[in-house]
């Protein structure tokens, strides 16, 4: 798309990382640390190295420190103590900043429209600038249709604290980045810093890129890139069975079909005293092996003590739906209470199979009386 970066490239190994900034023919270099999440260059490594982003000033010293890195845990405030491995390391040519400013593209909710946030406080933490400073922030609705025009991009280049030198390339870099923004179907582009150089280019320093999952079918270049050891591996394998699970710090496991079913769910466990260990929407496909497989990622918390399943059978039959739940605790041997409540197509039927299964399975017709059984039982 011919937007400007700093000359380097990424490497897996100590030894490619040598190479790359060999080739690169200057000793003013930089390695970073690629993982995802941001604050690397104040983080610090589970070995107790500090610092994922260093300037360096030979290839020997570029080899040295991706050792430092590499299949290392970096630790930073978005992390938390957990962190992320390090499975690449980005090394470039050091390009000297005049100017450094804060340029992102996202989608904003409230007008369901592209929105460019852009800053001339570049280089640090956005969410710091805008508690100490919200007036250094500006932000620029875009036309669906028009795009980003040239006189948007004029005025977006404006505000960046630029010289008047740089500020035309800072306006094609603007329209460049929205052209990838909807052209690959971005949900979020970030560029902290977007800087003026001293010889008044305009380079992305470093580039944060987010993208609809949903387009997957038709940026499969984009999705080809995915790292799946930086994400959750439980997350990983719900996506696998098309499950959308998130894992939470409590000790109630939730089984629901519906997003807005499953945060009403959380909510109403929250109500009673309760505390959710994960959200957990198996949409409409409530099969009995997409029961087995969201069971088995529940129970692989160890925190949890009780699952509470909700359905509402509109697309999925209940009775269908109390075959796959009886079937799945025996095969797994589960030994928590499981509080379900079906409502919908064959719910009676539903409700009869679970009595007669012998299980720990307990049916309930009522939200609140099922949210308040589970977090009784869940606590015993």
């Amino acid at each position: 798309y011919g937007v400007g970066v700093p000359n380097g490239d990424a490497a897996t190994t100590p030894e490619g990382a040598y190479e790359i900034a060999k080739g690169l023919n200057t000793n003013d270099l930089v390695i970073k640390a690629q993982a995802l999440t941001g604050g690397r260059g104040k983080g610090h490594f589970d070995t107790g190295f500090q610092g994922g982003v260093q300037l360096v000033n030979s290839p020997e010293k570029v080899k040295e420190l991706a050792k430092e890195f590499l299949h290392h845990k970096i630790i930073t405030k978005q992390t938390g103590a957990a962190g992320k491995e390090v499975t690449a390391v980005y090394v470039v040519e050091r390009a000297y900043a005049r100017t450094e400013a804060y340029l992102a593209i996202l989608l904003d909710r409230a007008t369901q429209k592209p929105m460019i946030v852009a800053s001339a406080q570049g280089g640090m933490d956005i969410e710091g600038v805008a508690a100490k400073d919200p007036s250094a922030i500006k932000t620029f609705p875009i036309d669906l249709e028009a795009g980003v025009t040239d006189a948007q991009a004029k005025d977006i280049a404006s505000v960046l604290g630029f010289t008047k030198d740089a500020e035309p390339a800072a306006a094609e870099t603007v329209k460049k980045l929205y052209k990838i923004f909807t052209e690959k179907d971005s949900t979020q582009i970030e560029i902290n810093p977007l800087s003026e150089t001293e010889d008044h280019k305009v380079l992305c320093m470093d580039a944060k890129f987010g993208f609809d999952d949903n387009a997957s079918f038709r940026q499969k270049e984009v999705f080809s890139w995915r790292d799946l050891t930086q994400e959750d591996p439980d997350e990983v394998k719900a996506a696998e069975s098309n499950l959308n699970f998130i894992k939470l710090d409590g000790n109630i496991g939730c089984l629901v079909n519906g997003a807005g079913l499953a945060m009403a769910t959380m909510d109403v466990i929250k109500l009673y005293g309760g505390d959710p260990a994960n959200f957990l929407d198996c949409g409409g496909g409530a099969t009995p092996e997409t029961i087995e497989n969201a069971f088995k990622l529940i129970l692989s918390d160890q925190k949890v003590s009780g699952i509470f399943v909700n359905i509402f059978g509109g697309i999925v039959r209940c009775d269908y739906v109390a075959e796959g739940l009886i079937a799945a605790t025996k095969n797994l041997g589960v030994k928590v209470p499981i509080v379900v409540r079906l409502q919908g197509t064959n719910f009676e039927k539903a409700s009869e199979l679970i009595k007669e299964s012998g299980l720990k399975i307990y049916a309930v017709n009522e939200l609140d009386e099922a949210a308040e059984t589970v977090v009784k039982l869940s606590n015993k």
